[in-house]
This record gives structure tokens, sequence and C-alpha cells, in this order.
């Protein structure tokens, strides 16, 4: 009777877990439908788009002369891309390098009203980046970073959040591995780059997935710090193209898959990291 109890318990596991299993693929399905769409849209002529019922695989493939028209035309995406990638590319490598060098003084370094300062520095993430968009945009027009990358680059640099993120990590780490090394002569520089540093490397990991998203789709600060159209980032670059081409829905949906195709490659090859990142700081704080 045990063993019948416990064969019927385990079938009934296994009939919960594919349920759930269905209703969660149902439910991943219903978000990945509207991409799929777009995607599909954008290989198909004009008049396919909008049929109904729609064709997921286009009858009429007009994928070459729609992304030909979309990189080449007269709202180049090309240098939209090239702009957005330079950018957060570098905003990204120097928020993280900023963030890790705060996050090690805030963690293992003793020194004067620390703590103090750490809160200080933490009741800043209250204040509305909106607030400041205005004392910005003078300092940054007074000493000549206004319309250029390097302001932009310079703006998105410096965030409360990954120092915070990277300091929790940071404290984790037992004292004991800095305190070992400084016995042996090596100093703040040395047990920061080849102690601290490679064991949070989830942590940082998961920072420069999170700012290369958040930089990527970055529309406030282009639109107040740039005004050439030749430095615009793909969401101001996007503006332009959507007025120019309003009435052609294949052309809108080449551009809106080449703007999130970035993005989705960088989740999937990275979201292992922003998942070990998010728990590696939940131990100690």
């Amino acid at each position: 009777m045990g063993e019948l109890r416990l064969m019927g318990n385990k079938q009934k596991k296994l009939i919960i877990k594919i349920i759930m299993t269905i209703i969660m693929g149902a439910l991943a399905l219903t978000m990945i439908l509207p991409f799929l769409w777009m995607l599909s849209a954008s290989f198909k002529v004009e008049a396919d788009v909008l049929k109904y019922p729609v064709d997921w695989i286009p009858k009429t493939w007009n994928a070459v002369q729609n992304y030909t028209e979309v990189w080449s035309g007269r709202y180049s995406f090309l240098t939209f891309y090239m702009n957005s990638i330079k950018i957060t590319i570098f905003t990204t490598l120097l928020q993280a390098i900023v963030s890790a060098m705060g996050a090690y003084a805030f963690s293992k370094m003793n020194f004067k009203f620390r703590d103090g300062l750490f809160l200080l520095y933490l009741s800043m993430m209250m204040i509305p980046d909106q607030v400041t968009i205005v004392p910005k945009f003078l300092i940054f027009r007074s000493i000549k970073l206004y319309n250029t990358h390097l302001g932009l680059i310079f703006l998105g640099s410096f965030s409360i959040y990954g120092m915070f993120l990277l300091k929790q990590s940071m404290t984790s780490i037992p004292d004991a591995l800095s305190e070992s090394a400084k016995i042996d002569g090596a100093g703040h520089l040395r047990i920061f780059t080849q102690i601290i540093l490679p064991i949070s490397k989830p942590s940082l990991a998961t920072l420069m997935v999170l700012k290369f998203i958040w930089t990527w789709n970055d529309y406030q600060n282009p639109l107040v710090f740039l005004s050439d159209e030749k430095l615009f980032t793909i969401p101001l670059g996007m503006t332009k193209f959507m007025t120019e081409y309003t009435q052609f829905y294949s052309l809108m949906m080449v551009a809106s898959v080449c703007a999130i195709l970035p993005l989705v490659l960088i989740f999937i090859f990275g979201q292992k990291y922003v998942l070990e990142g998010m728990t590696a700081g939940a131990v100690k704080g």
C-alpha cells in the first residue's frame, strides 16, 4: 500500500508539473507573440502587414528591400546604431569601473564618517532624475559638453544603484581575504584587482547588463543634451524615422526589430549573471 501511495504521489506531482509547464509556456507565448508579429511584418510587403488573419510566414517576401531602405535611406539607421553602440559601451565600462571602486572603498576601507557618507550617498536615490535635468544642462553647456557624446557618457557613468549593488556583493566577501593579503604586503590596488573584483564578477556582470539595457533605451538624456541629428542615438533616431515613414508599417517594424535585437542578445547571454548577481549580496549586508 505504501508503494502504491508513493507512486500515486509521484504521478500527481508529474501531472501538476506538466500542467504548470503548459500554462507557463502559454503565458510565455503571449509575451513573445508581439515580437514575432513585428519580425514577420518586417519581411512583408506593405499591403500584407495589416492583413487579417495574420500570415505569420509572409507569402510575398520583401525583406531585402525593407532592410536596405532602413539601413541606407534618408535616415540611415547605421549612424544611429554606431552612436548608440559607442555611447552604450563606453558608459557601461566607465560606470562599472567607477561603481566598483566606490563599492570597494565603502566596503573594505576604513575611514572617518564612512557609514554616514554612504547613507548620504544612498539618500540621493530619492531625488528624481527629472529634478536635476536643468542644473545638469546648465553645467554641461558651461563646460562645453552640451551636444557631445562625451557629455552623455560622463552623464551616465555614475550610478548610486550600481555602487550599492557592488557594495553589497563586496561586503559579503570575508575580510580575512583582504587582511591576509595586507599581511603579505599587498596594497589596496592589488587587493581590489586580484582578490575582490574577481569574486564580485557576477554582480559586476549584472550591473553591466542592466546598464547596457538602460543606456541603449535612454531617451530623456539624448533628447535634452543632443541637438545635432548626426549625433542622435537609436531612441531619438526612431522618432525621426517614424515621422518620415508614418504610413509604412513594414519599415517601422524593420526599425523596431533592429533597435531591440542587441537587447535580446545581451539578455540571452547575460541572464545567468543577472540571476547570480541579484542574490550575491543577499547573504550579508
